[in-house]
């Protein structure tokens, strides 16, 4: 199977960006399923219902959320209604919605996604991430139930990330990082068979603070006094993930990479993409 992750979608650049590639790589690449962060796509604040569909529309088959999964409050109800949104698993027992779901890729094959939020760092306390994905993967076997499995694992820390990802080795086909917008550089297939990348990075403006216009966190930071708020860059964005092919039979990882497309980083991927 060729799936797809994209990390997460900054602002109205970030929802551009993804609208107009998704289609274009799913098409060069023959992608089978196509997963994507939207927690920060309006305004940098969560997801509205309005932006979640713009961003089904263009052909994402699941959308995952973070710890802005309800910065958006239309969310908390709309989450019930639309099954390819995803918030953490590990979020809170009287959150709505649902943290896995096993859904039809091409050829009817099935996938899991799931998503666990990091303890490292975080602003709140949530749920121990490594009991919560214990259950889901256990329930979930590769080769049986499911043909692949994917793990976004949001947090601050890389030591966690990494820590996921060892946990995980041989029971999920990707575990991937997001939430800290910056793309790292450790594409890796670890030793029993999961593809795993620390840091998906941001569907955004990169000529940014992780994704915001920069006087303001510039001032924060020199001075220590805010003047306004944040706001989302809004030129060219750049597209990043993470690009994985797996075995139908085991569900391990056969092949992953990187993915940089559009805007200003160099492009990366598994072959040269034209967005004509």
């Amino acid at each position: 199977m060729k799936i797809l992750f994209l990390g997460d979608v900054m602002g109205r650049a970030g929802r551009a960006a993804v609208i107009k590639w998704v289609p274009v790589l799913r098409a060069a690449w023959k992608l089978d399923f196509i997963v994507v962060n939207g927690e920060n796509a309006t305004s940098g604040n969560g997801l509205s219902p309005t932006h979640a569909q713009g961003l089904l529309n263009a052909g994402v088959d699941c959308l995952t959320l973070g710890d802005h999964a309800f910065d958006q409050r239309d969310m908390l109800s709309y989450i019930e209604k639309e099954p390819r949104i995803l918030r953490p698993l590990n979020f809170s027992k009287a959150a709505p919605g649902k943290g896995a779901r096993v859904f039809e890729a091409t050829q009817g094959r099935k996938i899991l996604v799931t998503q666990v939020l990091g303890q490292v760092f975080m602003k709140r306390p949530f749920d121990d991430p490594f009991s919560a994905i214990e259950s889901v993967l256990k329930s979930h076997p590769m080769g049986g139930l499911v043909q692949a499995s994917l793990v976004d694992v949001h947090c601050e820390a890389t030591s966690e990330k990494m820590g996921m990802g060892h946990f995980c080795d041989g029971r999920a086909s990707m575990v991937v990082g997001t939430h800290t917008h910056v793309p790292t550089a450790d594409a890796q297939i670890l030793p029993r068979g999961t593809a795993f990348l620390s840091d998906a990075g941001m569907c955004g403006d990169y000529d940014s603070v992780i994704g915001m216009e920069k006087d303001e966190p510039l001032r924060r930071f020199i001075t220590g006094m805010s003047k306004g708020r944040f706001t989302p860059a809004s030129q060219e964005a750049t597209v990043s993930g993470f690009y994985v092919e797996t075995d139908d039979r085991t569900g391990k990882a056969q092949r992953c990479e990187m993915v940089r497309q559009g805007g200003r980083l160099q492009p990366a991927g598994p072959s040269p993409v034209d967005p004509a």
